[in-house]
C-alpha cells in the first residue's frame, strides 16, 4: 500500500512531466510503426517527393491539430466567442496572441517529435530528396550521365549502379544530420524559454508550488461540489415532473457568473488571485464584473492556471 501511495504522489507531483513524456514515447513509437508497415515508396521520379513528404509532414500537422483539440486553454478561449453580444468576454490583441503562442508551443510537441524521429529514421526524407530535381542536380554532380534518371529508384533498388547505389547512405545520413540538428534546436529553444519565463516570474518559486497544490484542489472540490449540486437539480425537477408539483427554489449561478469565472486569467501584482474563481469570490462585493483591469496581464509562466486538466470535465 505504501508503494502504491508513493508512485501515486510521484505521479501527481510530475504529472505534467509524465504526459509529455507519454506523448514523447507514443509519437516515436507512432512513426516507428507507419515507417516499417505502412510507408512503401514508389521509386517513381513523379511521386517519390510529395509521397515522402506527406509521411513526413502530414502526420505531424495531424498531431499538432490534436494538441490544439486536447488543450484545455483553446476551449476556455474559444467557447461562447462567437455568440452576440461576446466580444467582450473573447481576448484580443496582444492578450490573444500571446495566449495563442503558449497553446501552440505546447501542441508542437508531438509534431516536433514525429518529425525529428522520422528524420533519425531515414526513410520519409530518402524517399522525398529522391524524388527532388534540385537535390538530383546536386547529388549527381560529377557521376554518371545516368544517375539523375535513376536516383528515384535508389531507395528500394539493388540493381543500380555502383556510383548511383552510393548516394543511400548520403541520403540517410544528411536526414539524421538533420534530424540531430531539429533535436538540438528544439532543447535549446525550450531550454532558453523556460529560463527566461522563470527569470520574469512574478512570484517565487515556492509560492508557484503552492499555487499549483491551490488549483489541484480548487479542481478537485469545484468538481466534487458541482456533482453534488448538479445531481441534487436534477433529483428535484425529475420529482416535480412525475408528481407535478413544483420544485423548491435552488439557487445556481447566473451564467454572467459562469463567463467571469470560466475567461482567462490575468495577473495583477495588487490582487494576487489564484484562479479566476478566486478573483470572481473576492470581487464580488466590490464590484460586479471581474474583467481585466489596469495592471493586470497574462503572464506566460502562470499559463498553468488556465490549463487545468479537470476543466473539460465540468
Amino acid at each position: 500500500m505504501d508503494k502504491f501511495k508513493a508512485v501515486l504522489d510521484l505521479h501527481l507531483k510530475y504529472h505534467s512531466a509524465l504526459g509529455y513524456g507519454l506523448v514523447t514515447l507514443l509519437t516515436a513509437g507512432g512513426e516507428r510503426i507507419f515507417s516499417a508497415v505502412v510507408f512503401q515508396c514508389p521509386c517513381s521520379a513523379t511521386w517519390n517527393l510529395p509521397y515522402g513528404l506527406v509521411f513526413l509532414l502530414v502526420p505531424a500537422l495531424v498531431l499538432f491539430l490534436m494538441g490544439y483539440m486536447l488543450s484545455a486553454r483553446t476551449w476556455r478561449l474559444l467557447t461562447g466567442c462567437c455568440a452576440r453580444g461576446a466580444r467582450a468576454r473573447c481576448s484580443s490583441g496582444l492578450r490573444g496572441v500571446l495566449v495563442c503562442a503558449q497553446i501552440s508551443a505546447a501542441a508542437a510537441l508531438a509534431p516536433l517529435t514525429w518529425v525529428a524521429v522520422a528524420l533519425l529514421g531515414g526513410s520519409f526524407y530518402e524517399c522525398a530528396a529522391s524524388g527532388s530535381i534540385f537535390l538530383a542536380q546536386r547529388l549527381c554532380q560529377n557521376r554518371d550521365s545516368v544517375c539523375v534518371s535513376k536516383l528515384p529508384q535508389v531507395p528500394c533498388s539493388k540493381t543500380l549502379p555502383p556510383d548511383v547505389k552510393e548516394l543511400l547512405p548520403e541520403l540517410k545520413a544528411q536526414s539524421q544530420v538533420l534530424g540531430w540538428i531539429l533535436i538540438a534546436a528544439v532543447i535549446i529553444f525550450l531550454l532558453v524559454f523556460t529560463s527566461v519565463n522563470r527569470c520574469m516570474s512574478p512570484v517565487s518559486f515556492l509560492q508557484l508550488k503552492f499555487w499549483k497544490i491551490y488549483l489541484e484542489k480548487e479542481q478537485e472540490i469545484l468538481k466534487s461540489q458541482a456533482e453534488e449540486h448538479a445531481t441534487e437539480l436534477a433529483k428535484e425537477n425529475i420529482k416535480c415532473f412525475f408528481e407535478c408539483s413544483h420544485p423548491k427554489e435552488c439557487s445556481t449561478p447566473s451564467m454572467k457568473d459562469w463567463q467571469q469565472i470560466s475567461s482567462l486569467y490575468t495577473f495583477n501584482p495588487k490582487n494576487q488571485y489564484y484562479s479566476m474563481l478566486h478573483k470572481y469570490v473576492s470581487r464580488k462585493e466590490k464590484s460586479s464584473s471581474v474583467r481585466s483591469s489596469e495592471g493586470e496581464a497574462v503572464i506566460p509562466v502562470l499559463g498553468f492556471v488556465d490549463s487545468t486538466a479537470n476543466i473539460p470535465e465540468l
